[in-house]
């Protein structure tokens, strides 16, 4: 996993693969945040929130 998670690329990544497929949104983000190395799109957005409070990588 890189330092900090790229919104940018989880974004096109979950859309692409929404569009492409049968995946809902929900599974698409799964995949999306598994592409970075997140268990899944709640342990992204979770990574996401703790670095933005925190302002800092959490550990």
């Amino acid at each position: 996993m890189s330092p900090i998670p790229d919104i940018e690329d989880f974004e096109e990544r979950a859309a692409i693969c929404e569009y492409d497929s049968d995946a809902t949104r929900k599974e698409a983000e799964d995949l999306a945040a598994r592409f970075q190395g997140f268990r899944d799109a709640d342990d992204y957005w979770s990574w996401l929130a703790e670095y933005v409070l925190r302002r800092g990588i959490p550990r």
